[in-house]
């Protein structure tokens, strides 16, 4: 059985992890397509969120 501490690590270990992976992904799909525009940037900059 693990304790506490032990599952606090491991799940701080695991974010680390996923963080790292999500990081290396971001930096792979801006280097194989700097020109095209992120969904994020898409959906910020349309009119219909800005216009109240």
């Amino acid at each position: 059985m693990i304790n506490n501490n032990e599952r606090i690590r491991i799940r701080r270990q695991m974010q680390r992890r996923i963080r790292d992976v999500v990081a290396e992904r971001r930096r792979a799909r801006q280097l194989e397509s700097p020109a095209a525009p992120t969904a994020d940037a898409e959906t910020t900059d349309s009119p219909a969120l800005t216009t109240a």
